[in-house]
């Protein structure tokens, strides 16, 4: 089975060029949706719009493969009397790779385009020569004359801002393009939805497919749907750094190289009997991998599910990723399939009623 012909990469291309800043999923939501309901038996969302669908309902034991669906963005802060516009962040955006970007204003009239303007280089002497992005100084400029012009297009405090830019594929190898986090986690989870239906497994428990709202700003939302599911056992699909690239300091940062497996993490949100079950899964099904460890917190859902009702043996499965939370997120292919490979396997490994406790 394949994860890049026909209906799966049709869907990857349209779920990872929609937009779907924090607190404003609903779009990719329905996108993600649409897709996974022939995989599943039945599809909830809660109030904060976190979706998810369940194989094989009603059945006591419940496992959770995760992922969060929000992309980091900005919001309209201030207006100018001139009608140039100041950003606050939603999410973790990068203010270094703002200018000159081009960006979607979205509003209740639809998207405005925008761009992130800059002082040309010939104007940038004396003090001003080495000029850097700040959250100060960065601004964007929707070609309106005046603030009234702004307003009159739909635009205001509060109005929701993502990068335009689309996912293209890189020397056959790489998916490259924005919110690859973690939407390249929702397409994974949704192909290994895909594999048990068109591999006909039957799983001894209820399976619960997540794709969370508001990681990007805290892990909200797995923090609710924790909470609501209330699962025996969670599976988390993020990404992580390649530490390979230049200007990364392998010492501080690890070792992780896209293109040789997923990453498993040691941290005390992970569960080491549940990490052992799928290391020795990767070892016996020959799934290559790479190992991370994360100090005190993954900074990942993870954390959201382990520490719920009362602890919930959780694991965090990573993809690779070059370049996040910039416009040209990249992730290896084959990094890709074997990351599904693996949560599919692991997932078939899990027994009902299992117990996760050390002694």
């Amino acid at each position: 089975m394949s994860l890049f012909s026909g209906s799966s990469e049709k869907f990857l291309f349209s779920y990872l060029n929609n937009a779907s800043p924090t607190g404003f999923e609903m779009p990719g939501q329905k996108l993600w949706l649409e897709y996974v309901k022939p995989y599943i038996d039945e599809w909830h969302l809660d109030h904060y719009g976190t979706a998810y669908g369940i194989i094989n309902p009603g059945q006591e034991y419940k496992v959770v493969i995760e992922a969060h669906a929000d992309e980091i963005s900005w919001f309209v802060n201030y207006i100018s009397d001139n009608g140039f516009i100041q950003v606050i962040r939603n999410g973790g955006s990068d203010h270094i790779i703002a200018p000159s970007m081009r960006v979607n204003l979205h509003t209740k009239k639809g998207i405005i385009d925008g761009v992130f303007g800059w002082p040309a280089i010939h104007m940038r002497r004396g003090k001003d020569e080495n000029l850097s992005p700040t959250m100060d100084n960065i601004f964007i400029d929707v070609g309106a004359k005046d603030k009234d012009e702004v307003l009159k297009m739909g635009i205001h405090v509060g109005t929701v801002i993502t990068f335009k830019d689309e996912l293209t594929l890189l020397n056959n190898s790489y998916y490259t393009g924005r919110a690859l986090d973690n939407r390249i986690g929702g397409f994974c989870i949704a192909q290994v939805a895909r594999m048990l239906k068109e591999k006909k497994k039957k799983l001894p428990y209820s399976l619960y497919i997540v794709n969370a709202v508001q990681e990007e700003i805290g892990l909200r939302g797995a923090e609710m749907i924790a909470n609501t599911i209330k699962p025996n056992v969670a599976i988390i699909m993020d990404v992580t750094h390649d530490t390979n690239t230049p200007l990364v300091n392998n010492k501080i940062h690890g070792d992780i190289k896209c293109g040789e497996g997923p990453t498993v993490t040691y941290a005390p949100s992970v569960h080491n009997k549940l990490l052992d079950l799928v290391i020795d899964v990767a070892e016996e099904k020959k799934i290559p991998f790479q190992r991370s460890a994360a100090s005190r917190s993954t900074g990942t859902d993870t954390d959201a599910f382990a520490y719920s009702n009362g602890g919930i043996p959780s694991v965090l499965i990573s993809l690779p990723l070059r370049y996040m939370h910039t416009t040209v997120e990249m992730a290896h292919k084959t990094d890709i399939e074997n990351t599904v490979q693996l949560m599919y396997e692991s997932l078939l490994k899990i027994k009902a009623g299992q117990s996760f406790k050390y002694f």
